[in-house]
């Protein structure tokens, strides 16, 4: 007899979830800590996409009279140095760090997953440059990497959307997805069905792309995820560090830079909201993503 229960494993607890329960609420008790994390993924999405209608100040707004006010019934979050409305530039920071974290980590990861299947499927003297040529990047700090790159590169705004600043974060990427992507992709090499389309003189493209790379989406929607809470980080820290978005775009990463240093101790609110803002996000992709492994997981899966 079957057993009706599919055994999961989920942050280290063991859940028995029901196999007649429906997908969501299987996901929810098989994974809690993912679906909170999913949850708080898409709430975080929502308030950033409707700030207009939310946002109680302008962002951009100054009010020296009203500077670095404590929170109150009417700045609930307080006011920064200039008297900006932290409250509203939170909820517009939430644009900058979603708009760059999953630009970045989708270039990224999408390279990366191509360069890594072309590795494995040419082979030969082709194969060795690129692995040799990834290994460099590898060594070199993802966070150092991108700092140089966006030193380097200056500043290229399309609709006020610094996109030096994206390939800067998204060129450390590359590497680590095409690593993961190499080493799926040799396995399906010596599947017999890609020995089939070459017989039937498939052209390296059609079996790249449609032979290939749709068995790698379980890690590549993985890395995807996790890379975006990386990515978030880095805007952040370059950001503080003033390569990263300029004065006056909202983001949280520049919220801590600049005066709010100074001010920390007899305003503390301009620091906290904006760290916790970029806590709670890291931390929301951080578990989904975990979550998204295991659910993914063939072994899990054969369990179930």
């Amino acid at each position: 007899m079957r057993n009706p229960f599919a055994t999961t494993v989920s942050d280290g607890l063991w859940t028995e979830v029901p196999k007649h329960s429906g997908f969501f609420r299987r996901y929810v008790l098989g994974q809690p800590l993912g679906a909170l994390g999913f949850a708080l993924i898409v709430a975080g999405f929502a308030v950033s996409l409707l700030a207009p209608l939310i946002a109680p100040y302008d962002p951009l707004t100054t009010d020296y009279g009203n500077a670095v006010a404590a929170p109150s019934l009417s700045h609930w979050l307080g006011t920064d140095s200039f008297g900006r409305d932290l409250f509203s530039r939170i909820l517009y920071g939430g644009r900058t760090a979603f708009l760059i974290g999953v630009s970045a980590s989708f270039v990224g990861c999408t390279i990366g997953l191509f360069v890594g299947i072309a590795s494995a499927y040419i082979g030969g003297w082709v194969e060795m440059i690129i692995e040799r040529f990834l290994e460099i990047l590898l060594a070199i700090p993802i966070t150092v990497l991108a700092l140089v790159l966006v030193s380097s590169l200056g500043r290229n705004l399309v609709y006020g959307i610094d996109l030096n600043l994206i390939l800067a974060i998204a060129l450390p990427i590359i590497p680590k997805m095409a690593r993961v992507a190499r080493s799926q992709a040799l396995t399906i090499r010596s599947q017999s069905y890609i020995d089939a389309a070459v017989t039937l003189g498939f052209s390296d493209l059609r079996i790249i792309f449609r032979h290939m790379a749709p068995n790698i989406t379980g890690p590549y929607l993985v890395l995807l995820t996790a890379f975006i809470s990386q990515a978030i980080l880095i805007e952040a820290s370059l950001s503080y560090l003033g390569l990263g978005v300029t004065e006056p775009t909202p983001s949280w990463g520049l919220m801590l830079a600049g005066n709010a240093f100074n001010t920390a101790m007899t305003a503390p609110w301009i620091v906290i909201f904006p760290g916790v803002a970029i806590a709670v996000v890291v931390f929301a992709f951080s578990m989904f993503g975990d979550a998204l492994r295991d659910a993914l997981d063939p072994k899990a899966r054969a369990d179930r």
